[in-house]
């Protein structure tokens, strides 16, 4: 299935491939064997496995684009042994992060559940993640806070544009090759006002923070 990028997502690609939340992880997370990648026209596109039973009416074509708002990845550490979660809404950038104990899908599952909890129901309807296996529970996440959960193509962050641009901005408040476990939940929440406070060029020397109160006023 193909889905097309908001226009206000901040990134020149035609389309996103991002399948619904039924599909790869709940296959592979756990089996052992990796995801299966085909090589087209140069770059990697993920062989999609079938749906459960249960979920072969489910369809990214329901959404709009502009429905589909959050993204959301890791930024992690040495050997992958601490991480912290980031959510970016894309229309505004604006940046949540997730303090993460551990680096493991029941963690993740936690800190999402939290997180979802404190958006304004219009923030709540999507997350787009790649295909990590600490997205094992996403039927868990579903179920616990309304989202429906897409995947993007196997080794394509830029489906995630949004995002990985907020990862390189992030990565200048905890740089690569250090350990994140050193970091507080109020450490992270300061580096979240932060960056939601900078003015953006993308943005029109705008902040993520002014965006959002005004994208959320307009749709109340």
């Amino acid at each position: 299935m193909f889905f097309p990028v908001d226009d206000h997502a901040g990134t020149s690609l035609p389309n996103d491939p991002c399948r619904n939340s039924q599909s790869a992880v709940e296959s592979s997370a756990g089996s052992g064997r990796p995801f299966p990648v085909s090589r087209q026209r140069g770059r990697a596109t993920t062989e999609p496995y079938p749906l459960p039973e249960g979920d072969r009416n489910a369809t990214t074509t329901t959404l709009r684009p502009h429905q589909q708002r959050k993204e959301g990845d890791l930024i992690v550490g040495p050997h992958n042994r601490s991480a912290i979660g980031t959510l970016v809404e894309r229309q505004t950038r604006y940046v949540k992060l997730l303090h993460l104990p551990a680096h493991n899908s029941l963690e993740l599952h936690a800190a999402l559940v939290r997180a979802f909890g404190q958006l304004p129901p219009p923030l709540r309807r999507t997350l787009t993640r790649d295909q990590g296996t600490e997205m094992a529970r996403h039927l868990d996440i579903t179920a616990d806070t309304g989202a429906r959960i897409y995947f993007c193509d196997a080794a394509s962050p830029w489906q995630r544009g949004s995002n990985e641009n907020a990862n390189g901005l992030l990565r200048q408040y905890f740089p690569k090759s250090t350990d994140l476990s050193i970091h507080t939940a109020r450490d992270l929440a300061r580096v979240e006002s932060e960056l939601n406070g900078r003015p953006r060029i993308v943005l029109g020397d705008r902040t993520p923070h002014e965006l959002l109160q005004a994208l959320l006023t307009s749709e109340k």
